[in-house]
Order: structure tokens, then sequence, then C-alpha cells
């Protein structure tokens, strides 16, 4: 009876705890990234989708701060740029931009997230609240990628991996108004 009692817990958790990675392979190496649907979920699905659509592939990091952050995302590479639509924040106690390696949506204010994400050089605390955290970094060789990107240089592909379909399925009303945004 323990042992049915364990494994069902197990399964429970593993249910919960959708498991997801995007890889933003880069010219100066990939970046691997732990996505968080349980915390973003909204977020998440948006950037899986626009990276499944194959959004992201060529546009540059047009905005890189030494210490700070790393930023792309924008189709026209000025920062002005978006897919087309909006949407909400999602912000969490559990998640604080207290460590480097954050990955989070850049955006103009409340509700204005679109394509533009940025990941984080150092803790930025000033950050939380206002810029929705929706994964993280996966090792200290991932951040060190991040840290040797410079302004300009490309994303060449964003690959996704892990338990996507139900998140898509969850979010399908959503992904089906963004993609007639997208064309």
């Amino acid at each position: 009876m323990k042992l049915v009692i364990v494994g069902l817990v197990a399964w429970r958790l593993q249910q919960k705890g959708q498991s997801m990675q995007a890889t933003i392979t880069t010219e100066k190496g990939d970046i691997r990234l732990e996505l968080f649907p349980d915390h973003a979920p909204v977020t998440v699905a948006n950037f899986v989708n626009l990276a499944s659509r194959g959004y992201y592939d060529g546009l540059v990091f047009h905005r890189v701060i030494d210490s700070f952050m790393i930023q792309g995302g924008c189709p026209q590479g000025t920062g002005t740029g978006g897919p087309g639509y909006q949407f909400e924040d999602e912000f969490t106690p559990e998640l604080r931009h207290d460590r480097p390696g954050r990955l989070s949506m850049a955006n103009a204010g409340p509700g204005t997230n679109g394509s533009q994400f940025f990941i984080t050089h150092v803790p930025t605390p000033w950050l939380d609240d206002a810029h929705t955290i929706f994964g993280e970094v996966v090792d200290g060789s991932d951040q060190s990628v991040v840290d040797a990107i410079g302004q300009g240089d490309r994303i060449e592909s964003i690959a996704i991996s892990g338990e996507v379909d139900a998140l898509l399925a969850a979010k399908s009303t959503r992904v089906e108004e963004w993609n007639a945004r997208l064309g």
C-alpha cells in the first residue's frame, strides 16, 4: 500500500510540474533555458508559439548592457517592435530577479508583453513585479554564453523541448488569437 501511495504522489507531482526547455542558438553558442509554465503559463505559451513558428530566427540582441542584461525579440531590431498583440503580466512571489540568468519579458508597462525578452547578467531586484519571469539559464556554461553576447549578435534559432502539447492545448484560444495577428 505504501508503494502505491508513493507512486501516486510522484505521478501527481510529475503531472503538475511540466518540464519544458528552450535552447537559443546564437553565433556565440547555445543558451539552454528551463521554462516555468506552472508560474507563467500565458507567457511561456506565447514564447513557445513564437519560437515554434520561427519568429525569433535571425533576430538580433538589440539591447545589451554590461552587468545588466541582453535583450532580443524585436522584429525591427530596434526595441520598438512586437508581434502585433500584447498580453498580461504574470507575477509570482516565488520568482524574483534575485540571481543572474533570469529569462523575463521586456515591456513598456503593465500588460504590454509581446515578443521581446531579456536574460539578466546579475540580480536585478528593481525589475520584480514589473517584468514577468518565465525561465532561467540551466547552468554556468549557459550564463557564460549570455555574458558573451554583444549588441547585434544574432539569434540563429530557438528550439523548444519537453511537455509543450498540454500547455498549448490549454491556451489554444489565445494561441489561435495570436497566430491570427501574426498571419
